[in-house]
């Protein structure tokens, strides 16, 4: 039984690979039931047809093989060939009485019609050859015009179109089916890339910003420390004392970050709150510690912020006071409100110094992505954030957050903290 399923399956895919073979062989079996059929008499017999009573005419054997040959271009040209098969069948039913099978090949040729166009068509094409054929067989013949074998034309004609039909609709069907597999396979492997892109967009933001902020001071405390080594080594330490805390944070919001990449499940729950307006004092603290003034306005203390808000205003603020640093000149000072506006949450940022303001734009020296990253965050969270020179001097930068994150998080008072951190 495995042989002969597998000898079929070969047969069916070769088959199926050589079209023209297969109607060839279709050709031929049906030249042979014609051939068969045309031996039998319908008009002699006390109990039905008789079978050997008489012999084709050597015009009605032409006629089936005429028609059983044009069946081999039936993939081809449809059209034409049920157009020479019906006309070889009419023809038949006009000259010979009682007349041989040769509507065999019209059937076969209608099914490949039907199978191969639209419904209309199938409509249009199906009721003409049913009509030409039946009342060329009712009308031609010696039989009565309600005769089986009339009957049998009009309903084997009938039963090709519709199952023709069929056949197409089933395809049709199938191959819906598969686009819609193919396409949703396309789809998911796209959204895939997408998340992919999404995840490395968002490391590569949250790495910028852990590193940029430490380093930034780490690099002015090292300059302090160099400069009054010598004169005031008090000072020296203490700069020093900030440059160990600020390595050590970053250490260890690095060592975090690659914490949960290298899981490979479901991450662990933080030991720590992540970053928020909570500990915004703190923040504040180490740029004052590294020499910049800064004053914090903060209202609605009471009321927290859902978590990613929260950690993007935080974001917000640790890098465009990295900036202010970095870029705004010796002298500058700084200026940081966070206010609640009905659904939103507004974040401003301002500084009067006489640094470049390109270099706070995230294109200067260091060819960072600092406002990029900011705006990316604020955007996320269908926010909008403006960052530009202001009139006589400075820079500022504006954020507008909703409240309520476009991921539906709700605020938890254990983890989201508030706006109300002391500054």
């Amino acid at each position: 039984m495995t042989t002969l399923g597998t000898g079929f399956v070969r047969a069916h895919r070769w088959l199926r690979g050589h079209p023209l073979a297969f109607d060839a062989g279709l050709a031929l079996a049906v030249l042979v039931c014609m051939i068969c059929a045309s031996f039998a008499d319908p008009n002699h017999g006390a109990n039905g047809p008789s079978f050997g009573t008489r012999t084709p005419e050597p015009l009605s054997v032409l006629l089936m093989v005429l028609g059983a040959g044009a069946l081999v271009l039936r993939r081809r040209s449809p059209m034409a060939v049920l157009a020479a098969t019906g006309a070889l069948s009419t023809a038949e039913f006009v000259v010979m009485d009682p007349p041989a099978p040769v509507v065999m090949s019209a059937v076969i040729a209608l099914y490949t019609v039907a199978s191969r166009t639209d419904r209309p068509t199938t409509w249009r094409v199906g009721l003409l050859t049913m009509a030409v054929l039946t009342v060329a067989a009712m009308f031609f013949g010696s039989a009565p015009w309600y005769s089986q074998e009339n009957l049998g034309v009009f309903a084997w004609t009938g039963m090709a179109g519709a199952a023709g039909d069929a056949v197409r609709s089933r395809r049709a069907f199938v191959d819906a089916i598969r686009e819609r597999a193919e396409r949703a396979e396309r789809t998911r492997e796209e959204e895939a890339r997408r998340r992919v892109a999404e995840e490395r967009l968002r490391i590569a933001r949250d790495l910028h910003d852990v590193v940029a902020h430490h380093i930034a001071l780490v690099n002015v405390q090292a300059g302090v420390a160099a400069h009054v080594m010598d004169k005031r080594p008090d000072q020296a330490k203490e700069a020093l004392a900030h440059v160990r805390d600020a390595s050590r944070s970053a250490l260890n919001e690095l060592r975090a970050t690659v914490g949960l990449l290298r899981q490979s499940g479901d991450p662990e729950a933080p030991t720590e709150p992540a970053p928020g307006l909570a500990v915004l004092g703190e923040l504040v603290n180490t740029f004052r510690n590294a020499g910049l003034p800064v004053e914090v306005a903060c209202t609605d203390r009471k009321t927290p912020l859902p978590a990613a808000v929260d950690l993007a205003a935080y974001r917000v603020i640790q890098e465009a006071l990295t900036n202010v640093r970095k870029h705004a000149g010796a002298d500058a000072k700084a200026e940081v409100s966070v206010v609640r506006v009905g659904a939103t949450v507004e974040i401003t940022v301002l500084d009067n110094g006489s640094g470049r303001a390109e270099g706070a734009a995230g294109e200067g020296d260091g060819g960072g992505h600092g406002l990029i990253g900011m705006r990316e965050r604020v955007t996320a969270f269908g926010g909008t954030l403006t960052a530009a020179p202001r009139y006589g001097g400075g820079f500022r930068v504006h954020a507008i957050l909703p409240v309520k994150a476009r991921t539906g998080e709700q605020a938890t008072s254990g983890t989201s903290g508030g706006t109300g951190g002391q500054a």
